[in-house]
């Protein structure tokens, strides 16, 4: 009978071989979704069989909604894959990539030990993309409190309304790679908008994107525009009942935020850092004077300067003259009063505020 087929023979000194690693990876994996009563990703799954199969590293986890749970399919849960991470000592792994699931408070709050790394050794993981997973303020905020002391180079949180930063010591140059390409998509957009048209006047689209830490460019942005027109033709081509509904609902090309907290990032005019802080301000009163979709921007405790604030408080007459939705700017009261008494005056305020007034007058 023919002999199976054995693996090469690697010549002597030769690094060992990651397929016992990986192999035993996987059963871990298996194991703790059992434990869970979670279903393995077939995703996951599949890559680190091909990575067997070639003997190569897997530096890249993609967890893929499969399919709707079921009574005889259990969702797909990230906490599996964090827990063989942790216990099996994989530092091999790089990135890790949820998309379309529903992600619980705890599998957030997991997600944020691990990336903290307490009680383990250094979290390996430099990428994180969680892309469409709908998550709640509280798991943002969780989420949020944990990049500080993690090792992520490139966080992606495409299709979530908020971003908060504070805390992160992003400083101008940080703080401009991010704003940068949000900017400019909104002056692409406020330049073509009708002046006397007053956009997005009611609730902010569904599904906004968030930019990738300044990776983004116009020329992806027409992209992502025509790929909405061609899907949108080609459902009405379809002639099926509700596509029409679907089409008007589908999300507009980024990328821009809801949401951006920025406070205690060290953005100021001190040292090299500082050089930038003019670029910085032009950026930013471009996205206060012609983004539609920001209605709130959080930049406490960064001692921006007169110059700067006064810079934001024009940018918040020019869009109050523009007909946009309000906006409510936070910054540091290290500025004369008479500035940060105007940015607040033209800044959106909160609903607490206005329904206290409205018992004061009851």
């Amino acid at each position: 009978m023919p002999r199976a087929k054995e693996r090469k023979q690697k010549p002597k000194g030769a690094p060992p071989s990651v397929v016992p690693v990986l192999q035993k990876f996987l059963k871990t994996y298996q194991k703790y979704c059992v434990q869970s009563r979670t279903s393995p990703c077939p995703t996951i799954q599949r890559d680190l069989r091909s990575s067997i199969d070639r003997e190569q590293i897997l530096r890249k986890f993609m967890l893929v909604r499969a399919g709707d749970a079921t009574a005889s399919r259990p969702p797909i849960s990230l906490e599996p894959l964090l827990r063989a991470i942790r216990d099996e000592s994989y530092m091999m792994g790089k990135e890790i990539c949820v998309w379309g699931l529903q992600l619980t408070n705890p599998e957030i709050a997991r997600l944020a030990l691990f990336l903290e790394s307490k009680g383990h050794t250094t979290c390996p993981v430099t990428t994180l993309e969680i892309i469409n997973c709908k998550m709640d303020l509280w798991s943002l905020g969780r989420l949020g409190k944990a990049l500080q002391f993690s090792s992520l180079h490139l966080l992606v949180l495409d299709y979530c309304n908020e971003l908060y930063l504070d805390g992160n010591y992003l400083q101008c140059s940080g703080t401009l790679a991010l704003l940068r390409p949000i900017a400019e998509y909104a002056e692409m957009q406020g330049k073509d908008r009708p002046t006397s048209a007053s956009p997005h006047a009611g609730n902010p689209p569904l599904l906004p994107q968030v930019c990738r830490g300044g990776s983004s460019t116009l020329s992806q942005i027409t992209k992502s525009s025509e790929a909405v027109t061609e899907k949108r033709t080609s459902q009405r081509k379809r002639g099926k009942r509700g596509t029409r509904k679907k089409a008007n609902q589908l999300m507009e090309a980024g990328p821009w935020v809801v949401t951006l907290h920025l406070a205690d990032n060290s953005i100021d005019g001190t040292g090299k850092e500082g050089e930038q802080l003019l670029e910085l301000t032009r950026t930013l009163t471009c996205l206060i004077k012609y983004s539609a979709h920001l209605r709130e921007i959080d930049l406490g405790n960064n001692v921006l300067g007169e110059t700067a604030a006064v810079a934001i408080l024009d940018a918040l007459r020019a869009r109050k003259a523009g007909k946009l939705p309000p906006l409510k700017v936070t910054v540091t009261p290290r500025i004369s009063s008479d500035t940060f008494t105007s940015i607040w005056k033209h800044s959106k305020k909160s609903n607490k505020t206005s329904k206290k007034k409205k018992k004061a007058k009851n």
